[in-house]
């Protein structure tokens, strides 16, 4: 295990992290130099653990930048509904309780603080809580041009990358879910936290004249979850045209997609948002609505996709919710994506 950064990387971290970092991080890594540094970019954090990581762990879960797996291909950029992206979990002895902690804080960092309650909610629900079940990897060497920290667990991938992947938002696809009380959910989705989203959004539906429910409602072909490769500018898309709509109606939908963005940091809305705009804005997608899984047949559609030339949002309520995003500012982009039908 390194006891000591060396006195290089100390000055260069800490140029960063400003003075209360200064005072606690002259040694090895421990709970008061997390705690200091918890303030920081979640990427100024990935920094400090990589550099507290020992040869053993380093080998473990670090990989170049384009590593290419046997199985998985291009591992920084792969996206699964269920699994691990290194075998070392979280919250094992593999991890030291400081690295452990400061895993944690890099973590709240790629979310939003007024999220952190609910995605609790969501990981104690399906994995046990923070840390259990769960694993990362880091790419390239944070500090040194392309780098990119990945966290997954069943229900969840989430990543941070500093803009090393520029024209992707999010640093690559994410993932998002929660079964709530029950595998096979109830039509209400009760406890589920990220049901609210389908709520707001079936609200548009109801909102739009007959002709464009009609367009947005698919009634045969909806897509399987893990489908949301980019179609670009000249695909064929479901749904009714954003377009089309009104001008009140193209409000509630800019409504909507803030309400998507909001667990994730500042930083990535915006950069989710400016991709969008980089390819037309919403004009420019389309939204559709499947019949095909509608719990209950309440007219409440579990399932719904907000799509555009290289932009995703595809929200399956389907025996639970699953969200898979993704999205760049031109489709050039390849998908690495894979759905466990089993273990969802």
């Amino acid at each position: 295990m390194r006891t000591r950064l060396h006195t290089l990387e100390r000055r260069s971290f800490i140029r960063t992290a400003g003075t209360a970092t200064l005072a606690a991080i002259g040694g090895p890594l421990t709970h008061t130099a997390v705690a200091a540094a918890k303030s920081q970019r979640a990427e100024s954090l990935v920094k400090l653990l990589y550099q507290n990581l020992d040869e053993r762990q380093r080998k473990a879960v670090c990989f170049p930048w384009n590593h290419i797996d046997k199985q998985r291909g291009l591992l920084r950029t792969r996206i699964e509904n269920n699994w691990r992206i290194t075998k070392p979990i979280i919250g094992s002895g593999f991890f030291s309780k400081d690295q452990q902690e400061l895993i944690r804080a890099i973590f709240e960092g790629m979310t939003n603080p007024e999220w952190h309650t609910r995605f609790d909610k969501q990981l104690k629900d399906d994995v046990g809580g923070f840390g259990k079940k769960q694993s990362i990897a880091i790419f390239g060497e944070p500090g040194s041009g392309n780098f990119e920290f990945v966290l997954t667990s069943r229900h969840m991938t989430l990543r941070c990358d500093g803009d090393s992947a520029g024209h992707v938002a999010f640093g690559g696809p994410i993932l998002y879910a929660h079964e709530g009380e029950r595998f096979y959910e109830r039509p209400d989705h009760k406890n589920n936290v990220f049901w609210p989203q389908a709520v707001e959004a079936n609200k548009l539906y109801r909102i739009l004249d007959p002709r464009h429910q009609e367009l947005a409602l698919v009634t045969e072909g909806m897509p399987s979850e893990e489908l949301i490769g980019f179609k670009g500018v000249k695909g064929s898309f479901h749904g009714c045209p954003v377009s089309e709509l009104a001008g009140n109606q193209k409000v509630e939908l800019q409504r909507i997609l803030k309400m998507l963005l909001e667990p994730f940091r500042q930083s990535d809305r915006k950069e989710a948002l400016k991709c969008l705009a980089t390819q037309g804005g919403l004009d420019n997608c389309h939204l559709a609505f499947y019949k095909e899984g509608d719990l209950g047949n309440d007219g409440i559609y579990d399932n719904w996709r907000l799509e555009g030339p290289s932009f995703v949002w595809y929200f399956r309520g389907r025996p639970h919710v699953h969200v898979w995003v993704n999205i760049a500012d031109n489709p050039s982009v390849k998908l690495n994506s894979h759905q466990d039908s089993v273990g969802v």
